[in-house]
């Protein structure tokens, strides 16, 4: 009797062990969660707030759209954004629909500011320039146009190198003769790579890479996309933040 009742505490010792190895593990895995979890907020707060440094990027600005909501200028302002280029046409149809309010409110608070045109594939340069023309005036005070190129998943088409460049010079020549200045070209790194249109059109550059100076471009860059994940409080969601590279510097 003594025998066996020795032998039937050995099986619950055993089961003690067990579940006292899976505690620690588990514990132990909870650890680490929390460490990925703590680190993985910590990452994002910092790049939330992170933008170039000021010594080497004096002038800085923020990109919006209607995404933004409502955005209180003054508070883009003292934020630090020197300037604004805001969203405004997307193909030949899109219009931003807080496009004319955000130009007009970035004025006002001394927030000098350009309108983007979202470029489209899938849709006649004539076209788009007509939507552009349509809804953005020409004001002498106003930034160059910039046209944002990159792929759409709203677009299956990819047309040939050549008719891209013919119809993006079209596109450039009238809503520049609209605008009485230059356009701005800013390719993503993906259109870039198949298309080398800052090889093929003459314009300065806008190319985007966040945290890192972007190199993908056939010349230097003029400016730069440098963090699309800042979050302001004047603005709902996070915005687009630029810097621009100090005249005659090359680096």
């Amino acid at each position: 009797m003594a025998t066996g009742a020795i032998r039937g505490k050995r099986p619950g010792k055993a089961g003690g062990n067990w579940r006292a190895a899976i505690a620690r593990t588990l514990r132990k895995i909870g650890g680490a969660i929390v460490l990925l979890l703590l680190a993985a907020g910590l990452a994002l707060w910092w790049a939330a707030r992170w933008t170039p440094d000021r010594t080497l990027y004096p002038t800085q600005g923020v990109t919006i759209d209607a995404g933004n909501g409502d955005v209180h200028w003054g508070s883009i302002k003292a934020a630090g954004a020197d300037f604004a280029y805001i969203m405004g046409t997307d193909g030949s149809a899109g219009v931003d629909r807080q496009f004319a309010r955000n130009m007009a409110a970035a004025r006002e608070a001394g927030v000098q500011a350009g309108a983007i045109h979202r470029y489209s594939l899938c849709q006649l340069a004539t076209d788009q320039a007509a939507n552009f023309i349509r809804h953005v005036p020409r004001r002498a005070d106003a930034l160059p146009a910039v046209v944002w190129l990159d792929y759409d998943d709203r677009c299956p088409d990819r047309p040939t190198r050549a008719l891209l460049l013919s119809e993006l010079a079209t596109f450039l020549a009238q809503i520049e003769a609209h605008m009485g200045k230059q356009s701005v070209i800013a390719p993503g790194p993906a259109f870039e790579a198949d298309y080398k249109v800052t090889q093929g059109i003459a314009r300065t550059t806008w190319l985007r890479r966040d945290f890192f100076e972007p190199d993908y471009g056939a010349h230097p860059w003029a400016m730069w996309q440098a963090n699309d994940y800042v979050r302001l409080s004047g603005a709902a969601g996070t915005v687009g933040w630029n810097a621009l590279r100090p005249e005659g510097e090359m680096r």
